[in-house]
């Protein structure tokens, strides 16, 4: 709880993966891919309750054996088309049927599994005391959009019109992107009409590259598991 707001977080966990098999509950560094997010939130002392939302029965299992709560995706949200924001919506209104206020949710896609307890506290805090919807987290640009081009056919110009793409790195105005490591919003002030998850008034807290890793394709475990051999070596990069 954080100023008397109830704390949930939410880690989404559905079983179909197409890209790698089975990914949820794939061994990263011999621990199950859920249960570093699980871990990340148990470390968060705001956080009252941690549920895993999942339509598989083999994650449901690993879910509960690491600590967390289990609610059981409905099918059409488990789906390859399905969006996370319907089943936050699905999952918020039953917790409200049960009487659980959940003022706050937390999203922890388990696919980031280098984000850090502080990063989620960071969040919490910045919203609430900036009085804000919405909050997430972002890295550095991986490409600056000053850089980008657009093709006419086979004829290159700028994407962004004036733009100088030839100008030094360190002249070029900083960019961001969203990293999808964590989302810290008001589910009762979330729009019907949107699809993601900054709304409203809107807060940002900044992580590194390195912690910014998502995990997509086979070749993205192998990443992971090289920068978390790195980090065990050298404790202050996270």
């Amino acid at each position: 709880m954080i100023s008397g707001n109830r704390v949930i977080a939410v880690v989404p966990a559905r079983g179909g993966s197409k890209s790698v098999p089975g990914k949820n509950i794939r061994a990263l560094a011999g621990k199950p891919l859920i249960g570093w997010s699980i871990e990340v939130a148990q470390a968060v002392e705001e956080v009252d309750r941690i549920i895993v939302s999942t339509d598989d029965e083999a994650i449901a299992e690993v879910a509960e054996r690491l600590g967390a709560e289990v609610y059981r995706r409905p099918a059409h949200l488990a789906t390859d088309d399905a969006l996370v924001i319907d089943a936050l919506r699905d999952l918020h209104a039953t917790l409200r049927r049960e009487g659980e206020p959940a003022d706050i949710m937390i999203l922890l896609e388990p696919t980031c599994p280098l984000r850090a307890s502080e990063d989620v506290h960071q969040c919490l805090v910045r919203m609430v005391e900036d009085h804000l919807d919405s909050v997430a987290t972002f890295k550095p640009a991986d490409l600056n959009p000053h850089r980008a081009w657009r093709l006419d056919g086979t004829s290159p110009t700028p994407f962004i019109e004036g733009a100088n793409p030839w100008r030094p790195r360190q002249e070029l105005p900083s960019a961001y992107q969203l990293n999808g490591a964590v989302y810290v919003f008001c589910p009762e002030r979330l729009p019907e009409d949107i699809n993601g998850l900054l709304f409203g008034r809107t807060g940002a807290v900044v992580m590194s590259h390195e912690r910014s890793v998502d995990i997509d394709v086979e070749f993205d475990f192998t990443l992971t598991e090289l920068l978390m051999e790195k980090m065990n070596r050298e404790p202050s990069s996270r």
